[in-house]
């Protein structure tokens, strides 16, 4: 049994410092990290963990998001839409998870409902605001009760000619389209 793990120990092996950063720098430059597991021998795994260990920040926040806050935005209305599944959005836009995938659309729905929420108190401010002050208020009023007012002259101006033409038999008002003399 001891010469089992004996022999699973030393299929591992150990890189000297200096060549993995080669290698890193190597993947960095965008040597195909197939081409480095091929000539090398080393697993994708390894390869993965010195990247992520030994990776430039420049790397690390080039890989980071490779999709836009508006391509996600994009994508999560394409799923809300019923255009594309979850599963179709992480194939297509190569997505690693549906979590993933999924972490965005509850991110969306939570700043979604925050804008709602914004622009609700935005909008009832502005129609507090948008209240007229007291002079104005009794300037409409008095605007209102004078139009009020006009309204019944001519009521009775009317009704006063409609009397008139009716009982001396005038025409007092003016036909459509006749001429003045």
């Amino acid at each position: 049994m001891s010469s089992n793990l004996d022999k699973k120990r030393r299929s591992y092996r150990s890189y000297d410092k200096s060549f993995i950063l080669e290698i890193v720098k190597s993947i960095e430059r965008g040597v195909p990290r197939s081409h480095i597991t091929r000539e090398h021998g080393i697993a994708k795994s390894v390869l993965a963990v010195w990247m992520r260990d030994y990776g430039s920040p420049a790397y690390h926040s080039s890989k980071q998001g490779h999709l836009s806050q508006q391509e996600k935005r994009s994508i999560v209305r394409a799923i809300q839409e019923g255009r594309m599944t979850i599963y179709e959005a992480r194939i297509a836009y190569r997505v690693n998870s549906t979590v993933t995938i999924t972490k965005w659309i509850k991110e969306i729905k939570r700043e979604n409902a925050e804008l709602v929420a914004s622009n609700l108190s935005l909008m009832a401010n502005k129609a507090q605001n948008q209240q007229p002050d007291p002079d104005t208020k009794k300037a409409l009023a008095e605007a209102l009760k004078k139009l009020e007012e006009a309204e019944l002259k001519v009521k009775a101006l009317n009704t006063l000619i409609d009397v008139a033409e009716e009982q001396f038999k005038i025409s007092i008002r003016k036909k459509a389209g006749a001429r003045q003399s």
